[in-house]
């Protein structure tokens, strides 16, 4: 459909492109994406946001290796100043087990999914946190999240150095990766 797209999902008959748009789709599929559009403008709105601290740890392995820890200091800085009180002061002022609404939603997902990510980073990433450090035991308790996190499960672990080298060489990244202001921008240097 789209030249040089790199994700393509065939479902119910449809060939989707373009990994938001799969990733709403499958959410409004299985009940995921909120109730109304007020939910749905809120499940959004928390997913674009978890995007930019999702790519930043993405991206993180593919530092130079003398940049790490300034790049890992500045990912746990943005996790602990900005993000995380955000998903904290959501959590407290909604009032309920889930970020939207009182059911789980593609936003609560998206959030586990980060705050596994930034745990990789650093284990004690959710000290000072207690909303969010709830969340993720009840969330992780849902039966099916339970399952997909054993071990032996579709969920991928963290690349190793190999997969590291081959990520730099099929995108010919031949020096490094730098994070820089409120998002992730991505340049070779």
């Amino acid at each position: 459909i789209f030249p040089g797209q790199n994700s393509m999902v065939e479902i119910d008959g449809m060939n989707l492109v373009e990994t938001r748009a799969i990733l709403r789709f499958l959410a409004a599929k299985y009940d995921l994406y909120g109730r109304n559009i007020q939910e749905q403008a809120w499940i959004d709105m928390y997913v674009e946001a978890l995007k930019d601290l999702s790519d930043m740890i993405m991206f993180f392995p593919l530092s130079l290796t003398g940049e790490k820890a300034m790049n890992l200091e500045y990912i746990l800085e943005r996790a602990t100043a900005r993000f995380f009180p955000v998903y904290e002061k959501a959590l407290r002022d909604h009032g309920q087990d889930f970020l939207v609404g009182n059911q789980l939603s593609w936003a609560d997902i998206q959030l586990l999914e980060v705050i596994f990510m930034a745990e990789e980073c650093k284990p004690s990433v959710l000290t000072g946190f207690p909303l969010l450090q709830e969340f993720k035991a009840r969330i992780s308790c849902i039966p099916t999240i339970h399952k997909f996190l054993q071990p032996g499960s579709q969920r991928k672990p963290p690349l190793d150095e190999g997969s590291i080298e081959t990520v730099k060489n099929i995108f010919k990244f031949e020096r490094g990766m730098f994070l820089k202001n409120m998002g992730t921008i991505v340049a070779e240097y």
